[in-house]
């Protein structure tokens, strides 16, 4: 079966440029033209993941992104302007699974996609051993659910697929090239901030903001310690 992707552009020409690119490699495309439309089309339509423009002329993404959130864990990939840092901050506060600067190459899209899809799809398909429970976090691999001392954690595609890794490790050191590659489907590139947001976010969700579990080990990567 086709993946089903939702693109949330509101320029005509680009829109339909990533879009015919999308269907060439295989990949079945909705679009919407606006906020509004897009979150219509995901109420309504099974899709499988979002690419979203932060500038709508309606709403913007990032309330786009908000009202997503608040009913699905659908990965979303964020289409930013180049240098707007603070946009792909909040995006990945929000709940971002990844971003990618304007005016984008298709192939390096189609690539980011493929990377969440084989993610997403592996779990569901090979994690069958049912739930594990690590200190305080207990982990639904079937569901791909987390709780935290019985209360259930709001966690991303991505930061759901980190603290994976970094729970299959504990007590080691997992190097940011490493953890980069198994939990978001690429290479670590230099500048490239992302994996460190996406772990602060995860930090944020499991102790406010503190690097009591998840702590950083200079010039390497994460470990994870359980707490006590």
């Amino acid at each position: 079966m086709q993946s089903r992707i939702l693109l949330i552009e509101d320029d005509d020409e680009l829109r339909s440029l990533l879009a015919r690119y999308l269907s060439g490699q295989g990949l079945d495309v909705r679009e919407a033209a606006n906020g509004l439309e897009g979150l219509a089309i995901a109420q309504d339509d099974f899709v499988d993941l979002v690419v979203l423009d932060i500038m709508l002329p309606d709403i913007n993404g990032l309330e786009v992104l908000r009202r997503l959130r608040v009913r699905t864990r659908l990965p979303v990939i964020l289409l930013t302007a180049r240098g707007e840092e603070t946009d792909r901050i909040v995006g990945f506060e929000v709940g971002a699974d990844d971003y990618i600067p304007k005016p984008c190459n298709p192939r390096e899209l189609v690539a980011r996609i493929q990377a969440i899809l084989r993610r997403v799809a592996w779990d569901r398909e090979t994690d069958i051993d049912g739930a594990q429970t690590i200190g305080d976090l207990r982990v639904e691999p079937d569901q791909r659910r987390v709780f935290q001392n019985g209360q259930p954690l709001d966690l991303t595609a991505t930061e759901y697929e980190i603290l994976q890794v970094l729970l299959s490790r504990i007590g080691s050191v997992v190097r940011k090239t490493d953890l980069m590659q198994w939990a978001l489907g690429r290479r670590l590139t230099p500048h490239d901030r992302t994996l460190d947001m996406h772990v602060s976010n995860l930090r944020r969700k499991l102790d406010g903001g503190e690097e009591s579990r998840i702590e950083t080990v200079r010039g390497l990567g994460y470990s994870y310690r359980s707490p006590a």
